[in-house]
Formats: C-alpha cells, sequence, structure tokens
C-alpha cells in the first residue's frame, strides 16, 4: 500500500500525525487553469508516489474544497479540518477516478460531499453558525456579498454587507440539507445542473427541483428575517 507522499518543503500537501497540512496560503495564489492539466497523468504519477504531483493536485483543487467545507459547517476551524480529511479520503481512493465517468473537480466535489454528508449525519450538526465572509481571506475566492456590488464599499456599506451575510448564513443553515447543498453547489460553487447531478447522485430534474427549492426556502426566510428586524 502506497503511503501518503510526502512533499519537498513548499508546505504543500504534505502530512503530519495522519492529518494532511494545507498548502500554504501564498503558493494557493498561483494561477494555474485547471482545464490545461492532464488529470489522468497527474493522478497516475500521484499513485506511483510523485510527491511533485500530489503537491499541485492539492495546491489547485484546496481552495474549492475548503470552500465547500467551510459554506457547509460555517467554522473555518473545522472546515480545515474537513478539508484535510477529503484529501486524505482523495489520496486513499485515486485508484477509483475514472475521466470517462466525470473530470477529476466532479470527483473531488462528490467526495468532500459525501464526506460532508457523513459528517452531518455523525455530529447531527444541521446548524451552521458564523459569517460568510469569515475565512474567505484564506481561499482567495470571491466573497458572495461582494458579487453585489463593483466599487469598495464604504464603511456604512460594509457595515451593511457583514449584516446581510450574517442573514444569509442564519437563514442558509435553517434550509434543509438536501436543498443547502443543491443551492450552495449552484450559486455559490458554480457547478451547472449536469456536474451537481453526478455529485449527489440524483437526475438533473430533480437538481433543478430543488435548487428552486431551496432558492425560494431561502428567499422566505431572509423575508421573514427581515421583518423581524424592522
Amino acid at each position: 500500500m502506497i503511503g501518503v507522499p510526502r512533499t519537498p518543503a513548499t508546505g504543500l500537501g504534505d502530512v503530519s500525525g495522519g492529518k494532511m497540512v494545507a498548502p500554504d496560503a501564498r503558493m494557493a495564489r498561483v494561477e494555474v487553469n485547471p482545464l490545461e492539466v492532464d488529470w489522468s497523468q497527474v493522478v497516475h504519477l500521484c499513485m506511483n508516489g510523485d510527491s511533485g504531483a500530489w503537491a499541485q493536485l492539492v495546491r489547485i483543487h484546496h481552495r474549492r474544497v475548503y470552500g465547500l467545507c467551510y459554506r457547509f459547517t460555517g467554522n473555518p476551524a473545522d472546515a480545515e479540518d474537513l478539508t484535510q480529511d477529503v484529501f486524505l479520503k482523495i489520496y486513499s481512493n485515486l485508484a477509483s477516478f475514472d475521466l470517462t465517468r466525470g473530470s477529476l473537480q466532479v470527483w473531488i466535489t462528490t467526495m468532500t460531499r459525501n464526506l460532508l454528508v457523513d459528517n452531518f449525519r455523525r455530529t447531527k450538526n444541521l446548524r451552521a453558525t458564523g459569517s460568510l465572509d469569515e475565512g474567505w481571506e484564506s481561499t482567495e475566492e470571491l466573497r458572495p456579498i461582494d458579487r453585489l456590488t463593483s466599487k469598495s464599499p464604504s464603511p456604512h456599506e460594509s457595515a451593511a454587507q457583514k449584516e446581510l451575510a450574517k442573514m444569509v448564513q442564519n437563514a442558509l443553515a435553517r434550509v434543509s440539507v438536501e436543498l443547502r447543498e443543491a443551492v450552495i453547489l449552484r450559486d455559490l460553487q458554480d457547478l451547472d445542473y449536469k456536474e451537481i447531478a453526478q455529485v449527489l447522485g440524483i437526475p438533473e430534474g430533480t437538481v433543478k427541483s430543488r435548487i428552486s427549492r431551496g432558492r425560494a426556502e431561502l428567499a422566505r426566510l431572509l423575508e421573514r428575517n427581515k421583518r423581524e428586524v424592522m
């Protein structure tokens, strides 16, 4: 059995005490287009113990995995622990990756989603807390609230945006898990309907229905929160 390869002294994808060490956030800023990478070759190299290939895989996919874990938990520390668990699971299951059945991104997202569902069932943690904006600096992803404006917000606008993000997070935590994950994968992870269907193992029609119901439920909860605040 091949152990998880140790990487060069770059802080990328190393393993210590059975735990994956997340890639250095500074290294994650290197822009690499996943579509330009031959992932079948990278996976093959990883299975042969190539630490450089494993570092590349972790570096490119860490941000997406962490973002998904954070959006489900709302807790940076929990998200990082789950991200480490996801990559350990990915490494131990590399042999099951089949490019003819879907992209590596979809396969990794599926592994992440399954681990999150198992974690929810085990801990019964169906209530995410905290702000959607917390922890975004380490992922370098555009925060959802930032998508609402193309200019730098004033201090007043910034405070209002943070309050709005908090309301969205609280409302999202009250949406059922099956609807929540569909909304997150579509609106926050930017997966298309076909990819979401692959991840969740359900027909595209069901995906569209869950997204529609999830958005409607989220809007209803936000409207209720707005009335309560006023």
